[in-house]
């Protein structure tokens, strides 16, 4: 898969995404160790990116697992197609009624009906939902669990059994266990601190707003069309209203997305006007938006 860290950093900037080392190193390790990765960092700084890259680079289908208060392992994993087993049942009625005909008694007929279950619990009746259909599936994949701080520790408890044996019980089917061990990423925006048990089962990555060069380079990688300085005045103006205390900071996809509409907008530097009516594309609140609005001189000095 990846012969070095530097390969995972070339084919990961081939693919648009710039990984520094630390984190192409993570992710040389977790392919090379058949790891999970946890990502952590506040949102909107490429863990979900990171995930989706690895799938592009490697080839392997994506198949994301998004995270929500009140996730539970049954939509998680599988449910039954209960209509399909309905219209099963209402076409066969016949021959049910055929398999039933010499039953003596009530109880005879039900235990004729329940020896023929299976045919009716199968996998031609299941729906697999994400973690079932990365076990099930009959290439490697890449496992994305997306912000898995939203479920309840619960869940996390019944994932990380499941991260650790890469098989689930389906009580009607039996044990069912993983045809290839998928890449596993699970990422966080820390809207809770997640368990001990999940970071030990885990290689740990934190991924934080990124330095100004960095940024710089992601914008000039996504943004080619964006010009020279005007690309330095935006990561300028982005690095100082981060430095602010603000609601929720702006994200490197916000960033991203500014430098868009600049282009579209045919700005060719910051100045108040292009900046003023801009602004939300980047900031988000309007407490925030008031704030940066009064800072406007600060923020556009070089």
């Amino acid at each position: 898969m990846f012969q070095s860290v530097e390969e995972v950093q070339q084919r990961f900037r081939e693919a648009r995404y710039i990984a520094s080392r630390r984190v192409a190193t993570v992710v040389y390790l977790a392919a090379r160790m058949g790891r999970p990765v946890l990502i952590e960092g506040p949102a909107g700084v490429g863990k979900t990116e990171l995930a989706k890259t690895l799938s592009d680079v490697t080839g392997r289908r994506l198949i994301r697992l998004q995270c929500y208060e009140g996730l539970d392992e049954g939509k998680a994993l599988y449910e039954w197609k209960y209509a399909k087993q309905l219209l099963y049942t209402q076409l066969l009625r016949e021959r049910i009624g055929e398999l039933i005909a010499d039953a003596p008694s009530l109880p005879e007929a039900v235990g004729k009906i329940a020896g023929q279950e299976d045919a009716f619990f199968s996998f031609r009746f299941l729906s697999p939902r994400p973690l079932l259909q990365a076990i099930l599936a009959d290439e490697p994949v890449v496992l994305l669990v997306d912000e898995i701080d939203k479920a309840e520790p619960e869940f996390e408890a019944f994932l990380l059994e499941v991260l650790s044996d890469f098989q689930v019980s389906v009580p009607e089917l039996g044990t069912v266990r993983a045809k290839h061990i998928p890449l596993v990423v699970l990422t966080s925006n820390n809207a809770r601190e997640l368990s001990d048990g999940l970071k030990r089962r885990c290689l740990h990555l934190f991924i934080d707003f990124p330095p100004p060069a960095d940024e710089l380079a992601i914008i000039r990688l996504k943004v080619p069309e964006v010009p020279a300085e005007l690309a330095k005045a935006v990561v300028n103006a982005v690095q100082k209203i981060r430095a602010m205390d603000l609601r929720k900071l702006p994200s490197v996809s916000e960033s991203l997305d500014w430098a868009r509409s600049l282009v579209i907008l045919n700005a060719q530097e910051l100045d108040p006007a292009i900046v003023e009516s801009t602004l939300s594309m980047l900031v988000k609140h309007e407490k925030d938006l008031e704030r940066v609005r009064g800072a406007l001189d600060k923020v556009l000095a070089e």
